[in-house]
């Protein structure tokens, strides 16, 4: 017998304000479970504070929202447990890192009558709430100040080939840009159109150099390892089949995220995990971890190497830099993209957020996934008006954007 669907997972709801609510999932396990849920619970703007799972058992107590779609997150869940495919269990054990299934995409074309600060973080956060995907973007800002903006979507509920469904996206689209929104089409996006929404396949080398290095530097500038100190150990001694591995470290949005991930990537199972959050902002995680062979961590090598590329990922999840574009200014934010291919959730719609709290305009966009050092990266490229980017000092920009990224804003 299976689980049935409707035990597979529960959401408490908090009993007061302040109160976390409570998830609870109960399925068969497979190795990148704890990923995907806490990918899906990122994706829907929540903060797990504390955690613990055993084998098919995960509890998670996060902070919600007053707009939070609580029976939406609850489908979006199900949706990544092995027993809401099948009941049987020949399913249950899938290639970790299998490709996900690829969603149609579509092509989102408008033109806005002007430009103003936030119209990119107000168009974002409606596909956001409509559950479309945002995978490319092309904006432009014409001489006379008009906005021609192409997104390449895809949707969640796969419906956005139905005229009902292209009706209810431009009808919210122009509920929120109001006058400005002069007209709005979308259409199935054909290869040659995708292919011709490439972003540059080039970027400036010394970007490449200091953006997306591996390594861990013995000293920051401005002594950011120092005052954000991370501790990954392994210990083979407190369990006769598991390696434990203990992470102290500050916490940041996606923190549970980013460390399911590198193991997912790396194909270890999770069996057991406990995570903790202080409230001065550090917090303590502890998983019980083997290999897909099912044996513990012993050589040397393989643990210095895990705990290495989990200091790495914890410390720089998301690579933020300020450079110049030929006389302009341009914002740069690179994201590693998991091995079954997912990018990390919410990154375009944080960015035009920070800009919009900091009053800065942008220009134009480009988002685009590049291989580099054997690894591929989300990276997105956004140029910023002149006149804006002059007022607003770099450091500040970078600054802003980073803290809105990480969650401490």
């Amino acid at each position: 017998m299976g689980i049935l669907r409707e035990d597979v997972v529960l959401i408490s709801p908090a009993e007061k304000a302040g109160d976390p609510t409570v998830i609870s999932v109960n399925c068969p396990d497979k190795t990148g479970l704890g990923c995907d849920l806490c990918r899906i619970i990122l994706l829907f703007g929540l903060s797990i504070t504390r955690g613990d799972g055993k084998w098919c058992y995960i509890v998670l107590w996060v902070d919600g929202k007053t707009n939070t779609r609580w029976d939406l997150l609850e489908k979006r869940l199900l949706e990544v447990c092995p027993s809401y495919f099948s009941t049987s269990g020949i399913d249950y054990y899938r290639p970790v890192n299998q490709q996900p299934r690829q969603l149609d995409v579509f092509l989102l074309k408008f033109w806005c009558s002007c430009d103003r600060k936030g119209l990119l973080h107000d168009i974002t956060r409606v596909l956001f709430d409509l559950e479309l995907t945002i995978k490319r973007v092309k904006v432009s800002t014409t001489p006379d100040g008009k906005v021609m903006d192409l997104f390449f979507i895809t949707d969640s509920r796969e419906l956005l080939h139905t005229n009902e469904r292209r009706g209810q996206t431009i009808l919210h689209l122009k509920t929120a840009l109001g006058d400005v929104l002069v007209s709005c089409e979308i259409e199935s996006a054909g290869l040659e159109i995708t292919a011709c929404s490439q972003g540059t396949l080039f970027l400036p080398s010394t970007i490449n150099e200091d953006m997306f290095s591996l390594e861990l530097p013995a000293r920051h500038p401005g002594g950011l390892l120092a005052s954000n100190p991370i501790s990954v150990t392994v210990d083979n001694t407190l369990s006769p089949s598991h390696t434990l591995i203990q992470i102290l470290c500050q916490d940041h949005k996606g923190l549970i995220y980013d460390t399911m991930r590198t193991l997912k990537d790396y194909n270890i199972q999770v069996s057991y995990g406990r995570f903790f959050a202080k409230r001065k902002g550090g917090c303590e995680l502890d998983l019980f971890i083997v290999q897909a062979d099912g044996k513990k961590i012993v050589d040397r090598n393989k643990q210095n190497a895990l705990c290495y590329r989990l200091r790495m990922e914890l410390w720089r999840p998301l690579r933020v830099a300020v450079a110049s574009r030929g006389p302009d200014t341009e914002l740069l934010v690179a994201n590693p993209v998991e091995l079954s291919s997912r990018g990390r959730p919410l990154v375009f719609h944080d960015i035009t957020l920070a800009l919009k709290n900091l009053n800065t305009h942008i220009f134009s966009v480009e988002i685009g996934r590049h291989m580099i050092r054997d690894r591929e990266w989300e990276v997105y490229r956004i140029l910023l008006d002149e006149g804006d980017s002059c007022r607003v000092p770099r450091n500040k920009i970078e600054e802003g954007v980073r803290k809105m990224l990480m969650g401490w804003e």
